[in-house]
């Protein structure tokens, strides 16, 4: 069979059959790129599966007669692979107090919207807990203070979101630990201490529990303006939180 050739001759080789046989048996060529996993992530097109992993919460706050029950369920995206991620996809709540009805069903409505959208979704935490009632807020058990029954439920989702790993609450270093148990041992000796003579006679500190509150924080103490704990007293002449370890002094 004659081939015919087009072009300019620029050079030659002669194939040997030992060549054929060493070209026929090498391996492929690896190629460098990993294979890539087909990752799910959350949109507003995922179908709602039958069955949906989720956790209730119990609220019990002063403005309501009842208490208020928060069922937040998570969607398991990827499932069985290392990519694996609980996300919220909806929310409930549930009273026998029916005066809040209307904007209690239009927002979790309006919350499971969001959830179903994707993306970051952190971002409701915040936005509800800025959230106040013009009427006052109140202090919950351990002595936190709410601004707002919404508020509380804001709360209570990012509670939610810390427990799947949506939130990462940064953790509280040793020292800072140290810190404030070397703070309290101190308040307490201080609280200890007996009265003199002449002035007026002092509570007793030395027990923080109260009926209000389950933290161990003594009755006097004032509201922390960073982590809105009841727990802020006055310890070598500086304002000091026995909760997170927030001074003033710095």
């Amino acid at each position: 069979m004659a081939i015919k050739i087009e072009k300019k001759i620029t050079g030659y080789q002669v194939v040997k059959p030992e060549d054929k046989t060493a070209q026929a048996t090498a391996p492929a060529p690896v190629s460098d790129a990993a294979p890539m996993a087909e990752v799910i992530h959350m949109h507003e097109s995922l179908e709602r599966p039958e069955t949906l992993v989720g956790s209730t919460y119990k609220i019990k706050s002063p403005l309501f007669e009842h208490a208020l029950y928060v069922t937040v369920n998570d969607i398991v995206l990827n499932a069985g692979t290392p990519h694996e991620q609980r996300r919220p996809f909806e929310i409930f709540i549930n009273s026998k107090n029916m005066d809040h009805f209307q904007w209690i069903v239009a927002l979790t409505r309006i919350l499971s919207a969001v959830f179903r959208k994707g993306g970051d979704v952190t971002f409701i935490v915040e936005e509800l807990k800025a959230v106040f009632d013009p009427r006052g807020g109140y202090f919950k058990a351990g002595g936190i203070y709410m601004p707002s029954i919404v508020a509380e439920i804001g709360a209570t989702i990012e509670t939610h979101m810390k427990s799947i790993g949506l939130i990462h609450d940064p953790d509280m270093s040793d020292a800072t630990r140290a810190l404030i148990a070397e703070k309290r041992a101190a308040y307490e000796a201080a609280a200890k201490k007996p009265a003199p003579i002449a002035a007026a006679p002092t509570a007793d500190l030395s027990s923080f529990t109260s009926s209000d509150t389950e933290a161990s924080f003594p009755p006097g103490a004032t509201l922390c303006s960073k982590c809105n704990t009841q727990a802020l007293v006055l310890l070598d002449g500086c304002q000091t939180c026995l909760n997170c370890g927030y001074s003033k002094c710095g």
